[in-house]
């Protein structure tokens, strides 16, 4: 414990790292009041048939992905969502379409273009969302009383544009946080979204285990301790690496003399999960499209069985078809980020190597083979942490809202976002002291 504080206070020690804290949790302080801010127009105090609708099923991840702004008709009802499908829908045509793959290979200045291309397409995607969104709300409960100025086009435009404006706000936040502060934004966005639901859904499994007799504290206290044994599978899933040895050749230095420098081995360490919570992301934003598709199809039994099974965050066909996309797009995500032919060619460049197999080609293809070998568990593991909710509810009766936490999206977003920010300010840490989060040392003077 004494370490802990010790750790905190050598965070506050270095001005940068401190300025970058201040100014990431300052703009989750504005994304958090703008999700309270009701669309103008809008009565906030008959929206509590919304907040009930949007309490479970699909709707209800989605609400946790706002953090409640969908409940609260916010003007960041859309949330970060529709970024995140722009994000998809890009690295997907990056696979087909050739100008996207030269700017990918064009360094920073792709990117700076991939990303206007990505904000562009947020844009049209959330002019498509926005309209579909103000027109369901009668359907999700909210009594036609509720809107003050009725709904007609002098309600809609200015609500299209003013939800709009609030998804590219805050798709500006988050990428200010990137730029500015400690962590991705984007994923600290959707966390920070994700923990503000946490702690209603918690009372309310624990009014359900006592006030309703129903399994008592003890019952209580053995779900908190399955739901620490299951963040410890996602800190392991997060954190395992298969570490591939490198030998780097024998070289001879010369200054007046000759000697022979031996060749020092280090490792490449391959994460289990290279993808992080991508794959997840991904296959939740697919997941709304088997439900859109049976409520427009509802007049035939498929469209029917649809609507009906792929509603049901719950059931059997929603988790199977989400665990495959899962295990698909982890595949996919790792393919397009980890290049190992490049890893290979910089390997080659250095003087490197890995023992017993040749340098370039044959390392790529070594380096590609051992990745698809341990990104087959990795997946496997994701997917069953994934559709672990749904198991949760069949087995223990538990609530839906506290079990969405019991892995699956929430619970892995959490964990991995948290990792990720965690690991950066330890970098921090570790540049400016010899003990950032070691065990001993002297802390390094800097001029």
């Amino acid at each position: 414990m004494k370490k802990f504080f010790e750790t905190l206070s050598n965070i506050w020690k270095i001005d940068e790292l401190k300025g970058r804290i201040i100014v990431t949790l300052g703009l989750l302080l504005v994304y958090r009041f703008g999700a309270q801010v009701v669309l103008p127009g809008i009565d906030s105090t008959q929206l509590g048939a919304l907040a009930s609708s949007t309490d479970s099923g699909i709707l209800g991840i989605l609400n946790a992905f706002t953090g409640g702004a969908l409940s609260n008709a916010s003007v960041f009802a859309l949330g970060i969502m529709p970024y995140i499908s722009a994000s998809i829908v890009v690295q997907l045509m990056g696979i087909a379409i050739p100008y996207l793959q030269k700017l990918q290979k064009e360094g920073e200045s792709g990117r700076k273009t991939i990303n206007q291309i990505t904000r562009w397409l947020t844009i049209g995607i959330c002019v498509v969302q926005a309209p579909a969104y103000l027109y369901s709300l009668g359907a999700l409960g909210v009594p036609e009383s509720a809107f003050v100025f009725g709904k007609g086009l002098d309600f809609i435009i200015p609500s299209v544009i003013i939800l709009v404006a609030g998804t590219i706000f805050a798709m500006w936040l988050g990428e200010k946080i990137t730029d500015k502060g400690i962590g991705n934004g984007i994923s600290l966005l959707i966390m920070v979204g994700i923990i503000a639901t946490m702690p209603q859904s918690f009372v309310q499994e624990f009014i359900s285990r006592t006030a309703n007799n129903n399994g008592g504290l003890m019952f209580m206290l053995i779900e908190v301790i399955i739901w620490f044994v299951v963040i410890l599978l996602c800190v392991l899933l997060v954190m395992a690496t298969r570490q591939i040895p490198v030998q780097y050749a024998r070289r001879t230095a010369s200054g007046g003399y000759e000697k022979n420098i031996m060749g020092s081995r280090q490792y490449i360490p391959l994460k289990l999960n290279a993808s992080g919570v991508m794959p997840i992301i991904f296959a939740q934003a697919i997941m709304f499209a088997p439900g859109l598709l049976g409520k427009t199809f509802n007049n035939t039994a498929l469209g029917q069985w649809m609507e009906v099974q792929f509603q049901d965050i719950f059931g059997l066909a929603y988790n199977i078809l989400f665990g495959f996309l899962i295990i698909v797009f982890t595949y996919f995500y790792t393919a397009i980020t980890v290049p190992t032919n490049k890893m290979a060619d910089d390997l080659k460049r250095s003087g490197g190597f890995i023992p017993g197999i040749r340098p370039g080609k044959e390392t790529g293809d070594f380096l590609d083979k051992i990745m698809s070998l341990i990104t087959l568990p990795g997946s496997v593991f994701l997917a069953l942490l994934a559709v672990l909710p749904a198991v949760i509810v069949k087995l223990m009766d538990v609530q839906a809202g506290w079990a969405l936490f019991y892995g699956g999206t929430s619970l892995l977003i959490m964990v991995g976002v948290a990792i990720d920010t965690v690991q950066q300010v330890n970098s921090y840490l570790l540049n400016r002291h010899y003990d950032g989060l070691m065990k001993s040392g002297k802390n390094r003077k800097v001029a």
